[in-house]
Formats: C-alpha cells, sequence, structure tokens
C-alpha cells in the first residue's frame, strides 16, 4: 500500500488523521466511547515516505483491528496489542508473497527490503519474523 493508499483507507473508514506534536512517539490512534478512531501524527514523521507509511501504517492496524489499550492495561495486555497493530501493518506494507518475491529475486539485505518497500528497516525485521517465525520478537533473531 502506497502512501496515498493509506490516507484513502483512512478516509473511507472515517477515520481522521490530524497533524498533531507528539515527539515522543511520532504517531498514537486513539477510540471514543462511541467507537470512533482518530489518528494524529507528528510533523517529523510526515516525510511522504518511509516514517510516514510505518506510522500510518501502524496506527491504522490499531483502529481496523481495534486493539485499544488504556493507561491502566497490563503489560503483556498491551503487548497484545501492539502486536496486533504491528502484523496488520506488515501485511499491508509487506505482503508475503512481494517479500518472497523480493528475495528470490536476490534482495537480501534489510536495508535493500526496506528501500524496496518504502519502510524502515526495523519495519522489515518485524516482517521477516512475523513470516518466518510466526511472532514480532526482533530482539531475538537480530
Amino acid at each position: 500500500m502506497r502512501i496515498g493508499e493509506l490516507y484513502q483507507l483512512a478516509s473511507k473508514e472515517n477515520i481522521p488523521v490530524w497533524v498533531f506534536p507528539l515527539p515522543k512517539t511520532g504517531s498514537m490512534s486513539v477510540m471514543s466511547a462511541e467507537g470512533k478512531c482518530a489518528i494524529g501524527m507528528d510533523e517529523k514523521v510526515r516525510d511522504g515516505g518511509a516514517q510516514e507509511r510505518v506510522h500510518l501504517s501502524h496506527e491504522l492496524g490499531h483502529c481496523l483491528t481495534g486493539s485499544f489499550y488504556n493507561r491502566y492495561a497490563a503489560v503483556d495486555s498491551r503487548r497484545r496489542h501492539e502486536n496486533r497493530a504491528d502484523k496488520w501493518a506488515v501485511e499491508a506494507l509487506i505482503p508475503m508473497d512481494d517479500l518472497d518475491e523480493a528475495v528470490a529475486e536476490g534482495c537480501v539485505e534489510i536495508w535493500q527490503l526496506a528501500e524496496r518497500f518504502g519502510v524502515t528497516e526495523d519495519f522489515v525485521r518485524k516482517a521477516v519474523c512475523w513470516y518466518v517465525h510466526g511472532n514480532l520478537a526482533t530482539e531475538l533473531y537480530f
């Protein structure tokens, strides 16, 4: 999915995307008591490229999977919701078949895959972990 397609999806799903100062996280999504979602993105991640795609797709993942938590949630619950959002983002930006095709064509370095898919290297590591190991535990494999 290209950046424009991500914004179109947000619009189609009635999820506003606001520019909002979020210097510590870069982006966040919230769900109201009525079940409506909104996304805030810091100006620094709105680069029209990798950072923006990764942040926006992750936040859309929260909204489209309903993966939200509050500040009182247990750590394992937070991680589960974050992982669900990351998995949605990975599958949207780097479908498994596309990753397999890239590797078959000789694109095997993390930086090469990041350039090819227009995402960050950390995001590629998550994608590889998800598709190869079935989890997002990059610290175990990289």
